[in-house]
């Protein structure tokens, strides 16, 4: 299906539907039933097939009876409005009865045949079902003894699960390095992907050899250890950080002085609590990469919207608590060791989502803190509204930062302290931005040219 399809897709819905938020949802439950079935035109799918697939969510756990119902309608909206096929009106399948209109076996949509207490480590992945019984448990488990982040719990899985569709889903520890290095191969050559993207596949495979199942892989051949090319970072002139900054409103404006500010990374800004703001000295305590904390500034321009946006954050708080919410996610050693911290305003997160949410570790109703991408998108706008042809992001407020505190004349080991950098090598490659690697470089072409005697 070509662009100009799934646009039509989205115009019918948007007809349908009133929530603007559901179009996507709508939309990504029609791409799904798309690429589980890869090899068929949507015009081609019978009721039948449509009805298993619909089976196949019902059984997963992790689908509300709403999720269903609106996948249900999306489908509905593809096949009778979009495709216009014959089935398909007026709509046959409902939720409440889909179990006796299926009647093609799971058999099909299966490579292997599942009982239902198998199900939960079969998945669906780019179109490829995977039956890997107790493997992807097994990997959870020693992500999470490991207290890896929840991110990478999920990315690791996906390449993991991406590696095992290249293998014809043998069983993993049946192959070795030569499968590997092969997959490698195929990542660099057919699909082309970037050298930091071969880095991350190939992490989350020696994590499976090495961790999960023991059985580490050694030298691989050429494609281990794709070369890192060095890069400048990008940084704003002063004028551009106030355009960029001025363009920004409310929460992620606020989000973006810190940024700017404070020299934070964005997740560190995303996942900032209460506790770890101290307006007297104007100090952040950073919880950083690797568990590293670290003391850093705070701007005077962030110190009165922020005072004003945590007391608008106070009464939400309040509110979830009369509520019967309010607890917020923490390390669980500390949970148990202060059972009724997880509710205390220290604890809050500084920028919450404007939702509850259910831990997808714990499965408890939080009020998690709000997605990386807001801010992500904020800048990314600004940057495109001002005309800056300068390919920013949020880490250029955090460049910025450092460069400018270097024009300033401050010393690198204090810069290198601020931004939490765990060799002064790190923060040396500001040093190649100020175009002052010993001593300041001037152009040749800038030369006085001597006026001649006439």
């Amino acid at each position: 299906m070509d662009a100009c399809f799934w646009e039509k897709y989205r115009v019918t819905v948007e007809l349908h539907v009133k929530s603007k938020k559901a179009v996507d949802y709508y939309l990504r439950w029609a791409r799904n039933l798309r690429k589980y079935f890869p090899q068929q035109s949507l015009t081609t799918l019978s009721k039948e097939v449509v009805a298993s697939y619909l089976n196949l969510l019902t059984k997963q756990d992790r689908f509300e009876e709403w999720q269903l119902e609106q996948a249900n309608d999306s489908f509905r909206l593809l096949f009778s409005e979009c495709l216009s096929l014959p089935w398909a009106k007026p709509w046959p399948l409902r939720i409440a009865d889909f179990d006796e209109l299926t009647a093609t076996p799971e058999k099909t949509l299966y490579r292997s045949s599942t009982s239902s207490k198998e199900f939960k480590d079969t998945i669906n992945f780019d179109g490829v079902d995977l039956h890997c019984p107790g493997l992807l448990e097994r990997i959870r488990t020693v992500i999470r003894t490991l207290h890896y982040a929840y991110a990478t719990e999920k990315t690791y899985i996906e390449w993991i699960c991406r590696y095992l569709n290249f293998i014809n889903l043998k069983e993993p520890d049946s192959v070795g390095a030569k499968e590997v290095n092969k997959y490698l191969e195929y990542l660099a050559t057919r699909r082309e992907v970037a050298g930091s993207t071969q880095r991350l596949a190939l992490n989350a495979i020696v994590f499976l050899y090495g961790k999960v199942l023991g059985k580490p892989l050694g030298d691989i051949g050429a494609y281990a250890k794709p070369k890192r090319p060095p890069r400048l970072p990008v940084v704003f002139t002063h004028d551009e950080v106030d355009q960029v900054l001025e363009a920004i409103d409310g929460t992620p404006g606020l989000m973006a002085g810190l940024l700017y500010g404070s020299g934070l990374r964005h997740m560190e800004c995303v996942r900032l609590r209460v506790k770890d703001i101290d307006f007297a000295r104007q100090q952040l305590l950073v919880r950083g990469k690797g568990d590293k904390d670290r003391i850093t500034v705070l701007s005077e321009r962030s110190l009165e919207p922020l005072q004003k946006h945590l007391r608008r954050v106070r009464e939400l708080h309040n509110a979830d608590l009369k509520n019967g919410y309010g607890e917020v996610y923490m390390p669980p050693a500390l949970t148990r060791k202060y059972p009724h911290a997880n509710k205390a305003w220290g604890w809050q997160y500084v920028f919450p989502s404007a939702n509850l949410s259910v831990d997808p570790r714990g499965g408890k109703v939080r009020r998690h803190h709000v997605g990386g991408s807001n801010i992500q998108k904020a800048v990314k706008r600004a940057v495109l509204e001002n005309g800056l042809t300068k390919q920013a992001s949020c880490h250029t407020l955090r460049h910025s930062f450092a460069t400018h505190l270097l024009e300033a004349g401050y010393d690198i080991r204090t810069v290198q302290e601020l931004l939490g950098h765990a060799d002064v090598s790190t923060t040396m490659i500001y040093t190649h931005v100020l175009n002052r690697p010993g001593i300041a470089v001037k152009s040749p072409a800038d030369r006085k040219i001597k006026p001649t005697d006439d």
